[in-house]
């Protein structure tokens, strides 16, 4: 029998640590979360050491709930394309910049993400407040003062605001890649600018795109603090109604549901858009 190398293990010592953390915090606390989903609940004497399946099925016909879970996606894919449109020509532009400046820009955008989320949107609900600096600048333009803090609207703004850096990052690194002699290539063969930026420049990133894409709709589509800060009490999105669910109606199975189907919805959105792009990408460049 031949012995064992010693390189040969080498692999799994090193890859150890990092799976043992990966199970103990990501896949047990998510298969607890899972046994408790399926746990009967009642108000007068808590949970109830019983299977049963009546949280599912409340939830997934209930109004209530699926209003909510609406407006999260909805908000969530609103505040993507936003993010898409902005910070993919910011990342653009910034690939084209020489230092220093490109090293000032790329500091400004990464800037955000050194400053805790709670007070970023706390500074946004001073601004969209109805005495905030927006309304006032409304009201030296002669506009009445318009009703934004506790709206879908701010809470986009903010999510815009948070989410921004994680599309332009994975775009920017893609450029990079991107040797520029063939977009100037295209130029010499007769395309312009326009086509050029389509047919060359865009299908190079779309992988790029794509990482940005996922990241900033599963980052939004699970934010809790902006909605709760911005949206109020009455504009609840999946992050909140589970936070209500477990630590002010107590019903922990009920919000360990929530919280599945969210996960379970999220986890099908995003990797039908994987799918979508990467065969996209696949057909564009061979």
């Amino acid at each position: 029998m031949t012995p064992r190398s010693p390189t040969s293990s080498a692999p799994w010592l090193l890859a150890g640590p990092g799976a043992l953390f990966f199970v103990g915090l990501v896949l047990l606390p998510l298969a607890l979360t899972v046994i408790l989903s399926f746990h009967a609940y009642d108000h007068s004497a808590g949970i109830q050491n019983t299977f049963t399946l009546s949280h599912y099925v409340t939830v997934v016909t209930d109004g209530y709930y699926l209003e909510i879970f609406w407006r999260t996606l909805r908000i969530a894919a609103l505040t993507t394309l936003i993010c898409a449109a902005i910070g993919v020509p910011e990342a653009y532009i910034l690939s084209r910049m020489r230092d220093p400046w490109r090293s000032i820009f790329l500091l400004v955008i990464i800037g955000p993400l050194l400053v805790s989320v709670v007070v970023r949107t706390f500074g946004w609900s001073m601004l969209l407040g109805s005495q905030g600096l927006v309304n006032q600048a409304l009201q030296l333009l002669g506009f009445p003062p318009a009703r934004i803090l506790y709206t879908e609207t701010a809470i986009v703004i903010a999510l815009v605001h948070v989410m921004l850096p994680f599309m332009v990052i994975p775009v920017w690194t893609a450029l990079q890649k991107l040797d520029p002699m063939v977009e100037a290539a295209a130029w010499t063969l007769g395309a312009s600018h326009f086509t050029a930026l389509r047919r060359v420049v865009m299908p190079q990133v779309s992988l790029g795109m794509l990482s940005g894409s996922l990241i900033v709709f599963g980052l939004s589509a699970s934010a809790f603090a902006v909605p709760a800060l911005l949206g109020g009490r009455r504009l609840k999105m999946a992050a909140t109604l589970v936070y209500d669910e477990y630590l002010q109606e107590l019903n922990w199975p009920l919000g360990a549901t929530i919280a599945i189907i969210v996960l379970v919805a999220n986890l099908c959105i995003m990797l039908a858009y994987n799918r979508m792009v990467e065969a996209r990408a696949r057909r564009t460049l061979g």
